[in-house]
């Protein structure tokens, strides 16, 4: 028999179960330390617009926010993945999650798309006319964040019901969104300095806050399972978007964004050409 003040023994299995919980919220901080970098960047570049720098070091700091909600997105598409692989899922992490991607995919990149695509307008076009345009880009970017909380808030209620088709998201993912808005700055790089541009880059962003609260469809991937094996051809077709990005980010990473934003609207179009009977009911996600 063992001594009654003796400690109880510490189960080593139980730690390692613990820090395996904690993981998922660990790529979900840097989803948020991201955002948080990508706000700081863009702010960096808006006070050197204010300062007349419009190029050089302006460039890089806007770069530089949009090269951070990149990051972001990759970490937000680990931690899900790993939290489902892991079996660590957790009303926590959902939760913590929702709140991470209202601050880096809601927040962040409505404060990029305002400050890259209205602020270094030259004012030669009017300075009546720059004032409406500022004054609607408030107003613009302001419902992308709306639009955006409403989204996440929507995933959040819907979680609670019987588990539909995987495959599907209803509506545009927020971080997908982010990364368009991301894709873009990293392409073009030059703050837009045109009304014109502004104008047609507002309503981008429109379109993108009416894109999350819609009701089309978007291939979530989640019914994707890595665990199985795969034909080397897709290993070689993975293998050559990682390559593309890493040496030609701006028009694969343009491409990839915009193609994803673009596919909910072809499935609409497609599933009115040609019925096809009532699926099950989508999967409402972030």
């Amino acid at each position: 028999m063992e001594p009654p003040n003796q400690p109880p023994k510490l189960d080593k299995r139980q730690g390692i179960r613990r820090g395996v919980y904690v993981l998922p919220s660990l790529f979900t901080v840097g989803t948020l330390v991201c955002g948080y970098f990508a706000i700081l960047s863009t702010l960096r570049g808006a006070q050197m617009l204010a300062a007349g720098v419009a190029t050089g070091l302006s460039l890089v700091a806007f770069d530089n926010a949009a090269r951070a909600l990149g990051w972001a997105i990759l970490f937000d598409g680990l931690d899900g993945r790993i939290a489902r692989l892991t079996n660590t899922a957790s009303p926590f992490g959902r939760e913590f999650d929702s709140l991470a991607d209202v601050i880096t995919f809601g927040v962040a990149p409505a404060f990029l798309a305002f400050v890259w695509g209205v602020r270094g307008v030259d004012e030669i076009a009017g300075r009546d006319l720059i004032q409406h345009i500022r004054q609607v880009a408030w107003i613009i970017t302001f419902a992308y964040v709306i639009c955006g909380a409403a989204r996440l808030a929507r995933f959040n209620i819907d979680t609670v019901k019987p588990a539909g088709d995987r495959r599907f998201f209803v509506g545009l993912p927020i971080p997908a969104a982010a990364g368009v808005v991301a894709a873009i700055v990293h392409w073009q790089k030059q703050p837009l300095n045109s009304w014109e541009f502004a104008v047609g880059w507002l309503a981008v962003i429109g379109i993108l806050a009416f894109l999350m609260v819609s009701r089309m469809r978007y291939y979530s991937f989640k019914a994707l399972d890595l665990r199985k094996r795969r034909s080397y051809l897709a290993v070689i077709f993975i293998g050559l978007i990682i390559w593309g990005i890493w040496s030609f980010s701006e028009p694969v990473l343009l491409t990839l964004a915009l193609t994803y934003a673009l596919s909910g609207i072809i499935l609409r179009i497609t599933s009115k050409i040609r019925p096809h009977p009532p699926a099950p009911e989508e999967v409402h996600a972030a």
